[in-house]
């Protein structure tokens, strides 16, 4: 063994893993989807090709450490260590959602599947975990610093974010909220309030923006087109499908929020009001009437390894 350092491996279950849990058996699972026209073997060589990059990731790792295998859905409730080295193998997505449970631990990404997985956040390859073990070991990597994003509302509750946060409707309906930022303030409908990092500001934030010029028939070049750093000390906020009447206006609908600004929304909702980050829709927070939501810069920020 050569180091005491813990290697935290995270992974996530494959469509094929998915299929089973569904319907009980794979037998089960090809029978209906073959009875849709649908081919199965892309399942099956999904989940060879990705069991066997965690394969090798593991049993190179055992050899110069100990290894704890992770599956995303208890990220939540594993306690990681401050020297722990978290290896994430899947998509950019699994390595946002590890990013927010850590706290200054190093994360290598490793892409298993480069023929699928874009992996703008997954620069390296199986091939080169050794390497990049050994250099992280002996202190001697890059890493990129990401900004995170932070609730917390009157009732004590807290929830980070990595690329972005939804505020607003649990379904395709209004949500009414009065949107507060330093000493402005409006009461609007919308269909929700988006909050990006810079890590998202390439994926929810870059569509409403292009959708937005797109309406307005206006040119698409903009600083803010492909997103803004990942380390940016500021994030912005852009209120969807934003409804002007009487009671409700349209004044404070997109801006940045700083550190040193003051951003809130105050419920105006009976019911069916939520708050989620990164798409986990399953980890919201409620958002009902009574209910004031404080969106600020995070104090936490994640480290990535860097390929260079």
């Amino acid at each position: 063994m050569i180091s005491n350092r813990k290697m935290v491996v995270v992974t996530r279950k494959t469509r094929l893993e998915e299929l089973k849990q569904k319907y009980c058996t794979l037998g089960q699972a090809k029978f209906y989807l073959e009875h849709l026209g649908e081919s199965f073997t892309d399942y099956e060589e999904e989940n060879h090709l990705y069991t066997n990059v965690i394969n090798i990731a593991v049993d190179y790792l055992k050899t110069i450490s100990r290894v704890q295998l992770l599956e995303r859905s208890v990220l939540s409730t594993y306690l990681f260590s401050p020297d722990d080295i978290v290896i994430v193998i899947g998509q950019d997505g699994l390595v946002a959602n590890t990013l927010k449970y850590l706290n200054g631990q190093p994360v290598i990404a490793i892409n298993p599947m480069p023929s699928v997985y874009e992996g703008k956040l997954l620069p390296f390859l199986i091939g080169e975990l050794k390497d990049i073990v050994l250099q992280t070991l002996s202190g001697v990597v890059t890493t990129d610093n990401i900004s995170m994003a932070e609730v917390n509302t009157n009732l004590g509750q807290t929830l980070l974010a990595v690329n972005d946060i939804f505020i607003g409707p649990k379904t395709h309906s209004s949500a009414r909220y009065t949107l507060s930022i330093n000493e402005q303030h409006e009461e609007q409908s919308s269909s929700g309030v988006i909050i990006s990092t810079g890590l998202g500001s390439t994926g929810w934030f870059k569509s409403i923006l292009a959708g937005a010029r797109g309406i307005a028939n206006l040119p698409i070049q903009s600083e803010l087109t492909e997103g803004f750093p990942w380390a940016s000390p500021y994030l912005y906020y852009s209120v969807r499908e934003p409804f002007p009447s009487v009671k409700t206006g349209c004044e404070l609908v997109f801006g940045q929020i700083s550190n040193q600004s003051c951003f809130s929304m105050a419920s105006k909702m009976p019911e069916n009001g939520v708050i989620f980050s990164d798409g986990i829709e399953q980890d919201a927070i409620e958002f009902n009437a009574g209910v004031v939501a404080y969106i600020s810069m995070s104090s936490r920020v994640g480290h990535l390894i860097r390929k260079e």
